[in-house]
């Protein structure tokens, strides 16, 4: 009997010694996993700083492949390495006037603009700044609910009243417990989401809203849905030098449709430089010729 254990140990040692070689044959029972940095791209616009400088932000992507032991095989894409760059979008240029590398983190790379020269995104809870001329730094967030429960995904900041930053990404229209929109309090470094109260209320049908001061203003679309119009304080409408269908506000900005627009004293003045989107590149027009590519 004792024998015959033996025996059998030893067929148990041998075929755990064939499944150890196998492995090997295999790269050692393990995935392979490669990750390498390939080239920038992705490139969009952020804001614009005035009335010839405009922000663009890219990343520089990156493919992770996976060869699993059994034969299988994956791939996982994204990018990183995001970095911002001024542009000259007026005059034909070799390339931006200055950039910065921001972060080394392989995702989440979108940028916005703040104000006139302060630029976010998020990085997690918290939010990264980045002014022009400096370094990007991370805000500490605590959160806070005021009469709702259902949070919504950011996209959107703006200079609001008493000096805060209203917070915007959800339906302003939305009902019952959920969270319209959100202010931030760069100093108490809170963000607090809500709903609107009764003196707000007009501001649900907006495409896009800011303060200026105490005043608020609104993009919104006519009763008809085809154009857009600019309120201020709910009863003013503000004249624009042309129609459009899509408008918000980048910074110190309004942009109606591609047109870039500012406001002042109630008046809105427009460059006579179109820009038409984040297409293939950062392309601005003149009287419907290409003047800038980048």
């Amino acid at each position: 009997m004792k024998n015959l254990l033996k025996k059998s140990e030893m067929a148990r040692l041998f075929a755990l010694l064939a499944l150890a070689c196998a492995c090997v044959g295999m790269w050692g029972c393990s995935d392979r996993v490669e990750f390498k940095w390939v080239g920038r791209g992705n490139m969009s616009i952020a804001g614009f700083i005035d009335d010839s400088l405009v922000v663009a932000y890219d990343c520089r992507g990156w493919l992770e492949t996976t060869e699993t032991w059994n034969g299988g095989y994956s791939e996982d894409e994204s990018c990183g390495h995001d970095r911002l760059l001024v542009f000259n979008y007026r005059v034909q240029e070799d390339g931006p006037r200055w950039t910065d590398s921001l972060t080394n983190k392989s995702g989440g790379y979108r940028w916005y603009q703040l104000t006139d020269s302060i630029f976010w995104r998020w990085d997690g809870y918290n939010i990264l700044l980045w002014k022009l001329g400096e370094t990007a730094h991370e805000m500490k967030l605590s959160r806070k609910n005021e009469g709702c429960l259902l949070e919504f995904e950011i996209n959107r900041m703006h200079q609001w009243l008493n000096d805060g930053f209203i917070v915007l990404g959800g339906r302003l229209s939305a009902e019952e417990d959920s969270c319209q929109y959100a202010v931030l309090d760069t100093i108490a470094g809170t963000l607090t989401f809500k709903r609107l109260s009764d003196d707000l209320e007009w501001i649900k049908a907006c495409d896009d809203v800011r303060a200026w001061g105490d005043d608020v203003y609104c993009v919104i679309l006519d009763d008809q849905g085809e154009n857009s119009l600019v309120l201020k304080n709910e009863g003013v409408m503000i004249p624009t030098p042309r129609k459009f269908a899509i408008g918000g506000f980048w910074g110190n900005t309004i942009k109606l449709s591609g047109n870039i627009c500012s406001i002042h004293d109630d008046e809105i003045t427009c460059s006579d430089v179109i820009w038409y989107g984040n297409g293939d590149g950062l392309k601005f027009y003149q009287n419907e010729e290409l003047v800038v590519e980048y």
